[in-house]
């Protein structure tokens, strides 16, 4: 569908369009477009921004009312940030400006035909993947992780930066990738990045784009992965290994939506949303002059600490159990199972890698075992050497009981009714276990407790 008042212009667009291959239905004006959306489906809209009666931003909002998928260009002579950025913000993919180029035009009516077949392929794919989805959930059987997960939803429901900080191997894209899964924008792509891989040289070609030309070895235009992300999200990793002259420029893209591609003397808007990460204590990196102390409030609008997996040890017992089943489905056969000795043993470790190193000892496990069961002897002698002593099973259980129940009545501030609500058993079993475990005289400091972020989050 292609809207222009200009009878020249878009007489010409329609030949042009119509000899790359598409079909084309032209229209003068977009009342009488939106009278033929209703009746038929198309691919692509392609609209002026001036038109008499209805906009161009009011034919995109009715549009993509009608149908959701559909792809927008939008094209004028009468260019301005202000404009740029409400025609995404509406529902455009793009923006072109006049006099067009006819190539660069149909280069992008292709790109999102091939973007509305991804959809559609994506759409197939993720039903036939549903049972896998447990691959990329959060555990959440501590509360730490309870919080956790309860500000993913937060910020799943809101549009605003994120930074997500904790150790290397807690799950820094795990958290992102749950983000946007949940949000508005999940069919959008998510886009990551690991800062830390890219040379330097290279880093803004990588985010920001480029033109042809720009530089040696430029040999064809590139958009850019914050325009790549169209209204998806862009996963910054690593965000502290930025070089110090390119932070002011992300700034820039953040605050003003746009960016400059490397040898362009005009910008152009993005639309996607950032998510940054980092294992890096950026405070202290600002105190060192390494980091922009505006950059990192513009990325820390909403902020999500995740615990190492040594203060969440509860969560080993069902972590381990996740992870072998994923393993086990690559490897399609059946998750083994774990002897008591060794989950003890895996409970006690403190792992220096999280989660991450969690699931390397179980793949190497899982390559020793020849009857289907993970016993100590398959554990790393390192991982091993923490155990200093051997529990039984029902030792084991109280201990653990005894640290979630502490837990929980810090997470509580001491309140007995809470935590046994929490706790999903009666205030009067509550009572008796703790006089049983010798917590009955258990206090809460006011410094202890667990928490996702800090007070500013």
């Amino acid at each position: 569908m292609l809207i222009e008042d200009e009878r020249a212009q878009r007489e010409g667009l329609a030949r042009y369009l119509e000899k790359k291959g598409f079909q084309v239905d032209a229209y003068d004006a977009g009342e009488a477009a939106m009278e033929s959306l209703r009746e038929r489906a198309f691919t692509i809209l392609i609209t002026d921004l001036r038109l008499p009666g209805m906009s161009g931003l009011d034919v995109v909002r009715r549009a993509r009312q009608l149908d959701e998928d559909l792809g927008v260009l939008l094209i004028t002579a009468y260019a301005s940030v202000e404009s740029a950025i409400e025609a995404l913000r509406v529902g455009a993919h793009d923006y072109l400006l006049k006099p067009l180029i006819l190539e660069d035009l149909g280069r992008k009516v292709q790109h999102l035909i091939d973007r509305r077949e991804l959809l559609r392929e994506n759409a197939r794919l993720r039903q036939a993947v549903q049972h896998t989805n447990h691959a990329h959930e959060i555990v959440t059987e501590s509360l730490a992780m309870r919080e956790v997960a309860q500000w993913i939803d937060r910020a799943a429901n809101s549009q605003a930066n994120v930074l997500i900080t904790g150790e290397t191997g807690t799950g820094k894209e795990v958290v992102a990738r749950a983000i946007h899964r949940r949000g508005s924008a999940s069919a959008e792509p998510f886009v990551p990045v690991n800062l830390a891989a890219v040379p330097g040289s290279m880093m803004e070609s990588e985010l920001f784009g480029h033109e042809r030309g720009s530089f040696t070895g430029a040999s064809r235009q590139r958009e850019g992965l914050l325009r790549t992300a169209e209204s998806g999200v862009v996963f910054l990793d690593e965000i502290a290994e930025l070089p110090l002259e390119l932070q002011p420029k992300l700034l820039r893209a953040i605050e003003a939506r746009e960016v400059r591609p490397v040898g362009s003397d005009r910008s152009v808007p993005f639309a996607a949303r950032i998510i940054a990460a980092t294992h890096r204590d950026l405070a202290a990196m600002i105190t060192a002059g390494t980091f922009r102390e505006d950059l990192y409030y513009r990325l820390y609008v909403l902020h999500i600490n995740l615990p190492p997996l040594r203060d969440r040890r509860e969560d080993i017992p069902r972590l381990v159990r996740e992870l072998l089943a994923r393993h086990a489905e690559q490897r399609s056969s059946l998750p083994p199972s774990i002897g008591v000795e060794a989950m003890h043993c895996l409970c006690a470790y403190n792992w220096r890698g999280n989660v991450r190193e969690l699931s390397n000892v179980l793949e190497r496990a899982m390559i020793l075992v020849d009857d289907g069961r993970i016993d100590i002897e398959h554990i790393p002698e390192d991982v091993r050497g923490t155990t200093t002593e051997s529990l039984s099973l029902s030792d084991a259980v109280e201990r653990f009981e005894r640290t979630h129940i502490a837990s929980v009545l810090r997470f509580c501030g001491g309140n007995r009714e809470r935590a046994a609500d929490e706790l999903g058993i009666s205030p009067a079993t509550l009572y008796r276990r703790l006089e049983r475990l010798q917590l009955k005289g258990f206090e809460v400091h006011p410094s202890s407790g667990t928490s996702a972020n800090d007070s500013k989050s």
